[in-house]
């Protein structure tokens, strides 16, 4: 199937309508399949073909089967699905056009938990294309991301290029758990160059980032504690409170020492415990995060982190699990690619404005595919596709200029193709 033929816009909104979270992209990943399996390719590979085993923060059992069964109702394709059991989601297309390199783009396909924009003036109710699953949406435009990587494979099957071209379509970037899973799947051993890509960034409609980088690594952690319950009027001092420890290990949780070498975060974004008023909690959690400017300044965070957790614990007779739930190291965009991005985005019409790097100044996992590629003795790069974005990422009113959708197809098309001409 060629460019002209597809409806990239069509695509891009079918997927906005059907957002599902990470590890639950069960329609998203056989909506995909069946657009990859009408191209000439020469692999595909889906669910845990995709994948390594080891997976973070999958959700449990009944929360997989909800959204199995949704994908369902909503039309995906059952032999696809058998595919997908058990939240093994994501594809890699591979199309094989000779001698040369090999070459590839990561894209990632999974939404928020984030309830979408019900006004008029937003342009997905307007086009019929709001969120069907309420309480979710693509809030940070991984639809428009999985539209460009299926344009940019067209574009690739309809080109001169020369040697191997792979698409990965990953799950899970939101909880920063499925890159780790897709960079240790195999299908990136062999990969010579790597591009990254995420439209917008609160970047304008026409301009391109050349290479994005101030990437922070991150770890996302889940605490549960676990103590003594008892009847807090009549004998609270036979129990061993568990939010009690919970409060402790916060407080000190913001009171880790920060850096001399870079920038430290640590977040306790979601916690909760006990059961009623009148009794000391037998249990409490807390799902945080702590995130460096380096992966060793995360570490250094992580390991800090679960000591006060640790101790918190320990102080008041109570035991905590310590499980991970999603991570991520830094990266920093190759130059050699950046370069090559830089001139072939110079060169198209329609890019209005150039910036050659940025920073991201937050967390995502293609870092590693990046350090993958990187570590076997390859290149790797982070595209930005600027949209004139209503709202910021992950707010209720976020959407996409789909003009934006061709000129990211193009340059990154044509950015692979001189990379693979030029090998830089």
């Amino acid at each position: 199937m060629s460019q002209s033929e597809f409806d990239y816009v069509g695509f891009r909104r079918d997927l906005h309508r059907h957002p599902e979270p990470a590890w639950r992209e069960f329609y998203t990943t056989a909506r995909i399949v069946d657009e990859l399996e009408k191209r000439d390719l020469d692999g595909l590979f889906v669910g845990r073909e995709a994948l390594a085993d080891d997976r973070p923060g999958v959700p449990d059992d009944a929360e997989l089967d909800e959204w199995f069964e949704r994908a369902r109702e909503a039309g995906a394709r059952e032999d696809v699905l058998e595919k997908l059991e058990g939240g093994y989601t994501g594809a890699v297309a591979v199309v094989e056009k000779g001698e040369g390199p090999t070459v590839a783009l990561r894209v990632d396909i999974d939404a928020l938990p984030i309830t979408e924009a019900d006004e008029d003036d937003h342009a997905p109710v307007s086009g019929d294309f709001r969120s069907e699953n309420e309480g979710f949406m693509h809030a940070c435009g991984h639809d428009a991301h999985a539209t460009i990587g299926l344009g940019v494979l067209d574009a690739i099957i309809d080109s001169d290029f020369s040697g191997t071209f792979k698409v990965f379509f990953q799950p899970s970037e939101e909880i920063v758990s499925g890159g780790g899973p897709m960079a240790d799947s195999g299908h990136l051993d062999d990969v010579d160059y790597l591009l990254a890509v995420h439209i917008g960034l609160d970047h304008p409609s026409g301009e391109i980032v050349a290479g994005v980088d101030g990437f922070l690594a991150v770890h996302h952690f889940r605490a549960e504690f676990t103590g003594h319950p008892a009847h807090a009027g009549a004998r609270p001092e036979e129990g061993d409170n568990a939010v009690q420890a919970m409060a402790a290990a916060i407080q000190n949780l913001y009171a880790i020492p920060r850096h001399a070498d870079g920038a430290t975060r640590i977040n306790a974004g979601l916690v909760g415990g006990g059961t009623a008023t009148n009794i000391i909690p037998e249990e409490s959690f807390i799902d945080g995060e702590v995130r460096g400017e380096t992966t060793e300044l995360m570490e250094y965070m992580q390991e800090k982190a679960y000591r006060v957790m640790e101790a918190a614990a320990e102080m008041h007779g109570c035991e905590v699990s310590l499980t991970t739930e999603g991570e991520a190291p830094s990266a920093r965009s190759d130059d050699a690619l950046v370069n090559v991005v830089s001139a072939v985005a110079g060169d198209n019409d329609g890019v209005t404005s150039l910036v050659e790097r940025d920073a991201l100044g937050g967390s995502e996992d293609a870092t590693f595919l990046m350090q993958k590629v990187q570590d076997n003795g390859g290149k790797a790069a982070y595209v930005g596709v600027g949209t004139d974005h209503p709202g910021g990422h992950h707010t209720r009113t976020f959407d996409v200029n789909e003009d934006d959708l061709d000129l990211g197809i193009e340059v990154l098309a044509d950015s692979i193709l001189e990379v693979a001409a030029t090998r830089p």
